[in-house]
């Protein structure tokens, strides 16, 4: 889940800026070849959960906005409360122009509201163009296209340590199955196979949607993402199933249940690529490189790489990704240049900037793949493209807060119980049942 992973790599920081647009907008397109300052003495204000490196490398893109266009760009942190800070900003007579939305459930809340203006034609036609029809799907809302998904999270990659695998003398795994007895091998060698960060229930729903997404089926993922099916299906007990047999045995997991229970995602990735490795694997999204490298020195592709996570019993490998979307605020004061803004994000000129900065995935099939820094990069870059319509949206960031995104409540305090004993798959499906049909009726 891409906001609360940027809160957490962040450190839980934010900042706190005033939104200060005052100029007004006119309706001359943004060229991919611009440069003809068409927005000379116009600012546009952002609001985005962004802080720290990823920030700062959004700040970078604005800046090539700039000097295309010539207007000025104010970037404001809303922490991790996207829709209760936009709220209070819209309220007051306040609002910034664009923000970037980390949550599909959050873009259709603001649709609903009647907060967001549908994307120009020129932004649409874009999409069309570069993105696979399943991204601009996530960004409509009654059949009005309201949000560009410009910035991506695989969130299908199992991260490990060549070095541990190598003593181990296994190979990345290519099933599920394989994939555990890997784990067993890694094991017996003297480190667990995961470290697992059971303290942030948001990795546990990550889990459970690959598991679920390959062994179920695209179908029934959309419709359990959308609650026509109901969490006591039995597809949703078989999920559950296979994911305890991660859950219950202590050689699989750093520290057992009790030690998962008490990591949090940052340590979960110290306990790999730390110095003092506790464990061989550690399943996350793209985003783990970032800590491996950035945190603890390792170069991605020589002493910490990934694997797809592996197709489960007869089910195809899971691609599962997360993303950030640029709507326009009708109520901005400077609006019809913020759409200018999104016009330049769909262009593979614009993600280009991020992707040589690093930290940065693009689901735009345009974007140069030469473009990213590194190998490892361009491997889950080409991953996610490749996968086309098959991508799924993450399941919880689809879902009501109240079941998909509050701490200690819902899907997230569910799985860490189930964590805590998988032993009862079939009522941990009934308790996940009744916590979202009293979130979706909300």
């Amino acid at each position: 889940m891409m906001r609360r992973r940027t809160a957490l790599l962040a450190g839980c920081t934010s900042l706190v800026l005033a939104l200060g647009a005052t100029a007004c907008g006119d309706s001359e397109p943004v060229s991919a070849g611009g440069g003809d300052k068409t927005l000379d003495g116009k600012t546009v204000t952002v609001a985005g959960v962004w802080s720290g490196s990823e920030q700062k490398n959004f700040q970078k893109v604005l800046d090539a906005f700039s000097a295309k266009t010539g207007a000025k760009t104010q970037f404001v942190s809303t922490g991790d409360n996207v829709s209760t800070v936009v709220g209070s900003k819209i309220e007051g007579g306040n609002a910034p122009d664009v923000v970037m939305v980390p949550q599909v459930g959050v873009l259709q809340q603001f649709a609903k509201e009647g907060w967001l203006t549908p994307l120009s034609a020129t932004t649409e036609k874009s999409v069309d163009a570069g993105y696979a029809p399943v991204w601009k799907t996530y960004g409509s809302v009654d059949g009005s296209l309201y949000g560009l998904y410009f910035k991506a999270a695989h969130k299908s990659t199992v991260w490990y340590s060549p070095d541990a695998l190598a003593q181990a003398g296994v190979q990345p795994p290519k099933t599920y199955d394989a994939m555990l007895e890997a784990g067993h091998t890694v094991s017996d060698s003297g480190l667990a196979a995961f470290s697992v960060a059971g303290q942030d229930g948001w990795t546990l729903t990550d889990w459970f949607e690959n598991v679920y997404l390959s062994q179920a089926g695209p179908e029934k993922y959309d419709a359990l993402a959308a609650h026509t099916l109901k969490w006591t299906d039995a597809s949703v007990v078989e999920a559950l199933t296979t994911l305890g047999k991660v859950f219950a045995d202590d050689r699989l997991t750093a520290g057992g249940q009790k030690g998962a229970l008490n990591t949090d995602f940052p340590g979960s990735v110290e306990k790999v690529f730390g110095p003092e490795p506790e464990a061989g694997m550690v399943y996350e999204g793209d985003f783990v490189a970032g800590v491996a490298k950035d945190q603890f020195g390792r170069t991605i592709g020589e002493d910490a790489n990934f694997f797809p996570f592996p197709a489960v019993g007869t089910g195809v490998a899971p691609v599962v990704s997360g993303g950030d979307a640029a709507v326009v605020l009708k109520d901005g004061k400077n609006a019809d240049a913020g759409m200018k803004l999104l016009e330049y994000l769909a262009t593979p000129e614009a993600a280009a900037v991020w992707a040589e900065a690093g930290g940065f995935l693009s689901p735009n099939k345009k974007l140069d793949l030469a473009s990213y820094g590194d190998d490892v990069t361009r491997a889950t870059a080409k991953s996610l493209v490749e996968a086309g319509d098959s991508v799924r949206f993450d399941m919880s960031d689809q879902a009501p807060a109240a079941f998909g995104g509050t701490k200690g409540a819902g899907e997230w305090k569910i799985l860490q119980d189930f964590l805590r004993d998988p032993s009862d798959p079939k009522a941990t499906a009934a308790r996940l049942e009744r916590a979202a049909a009293d979130a979706y009726k909300g």
